[in-house]
């Protein structure tokens, strides 16, 4: 039997909470399989970045365990440090 879900019928806003998430391999190339509303990571460091804007910037020491709430349509390789990056959405 599926767990019951009361807010199954409320809209997913950006202030909600995140509903899903997926690992993110950065690459210079590719775009993700869909656009964040935050992103995690597991191990201590820089994660470049592609915006939804289509600004390219380095999100300086990111701390483990710490939900970031951007939205993000690219993890580059280049200048990416961090490791055990997630994708919320």
């Amino acid at each position: 039997m599926p767990i019951p879900d009361i807010f199954q019928d409320h809209h997913n806003g950006l202030t909600g909470p995140i509903c899903g998430g997926f690992d993110v391999t950065p690459d210079d190339g590719s775009d993700l399989a869909a656009m964040t509303r935050g992103v995690m990571v597991s191990s201590a460091g820089d994660v470049a970045v592609v915006l939804k804007n289509g600004d390219a910037i380095i999100l300086p020491g990111l701390a483990p365990g710490v939900i970031y709430p951007v939205r993000v349509a690219r993890v580059l390789a280049t200048g990416t440090t961090a490791a055990g990056i997630k994708g919320l959405i």
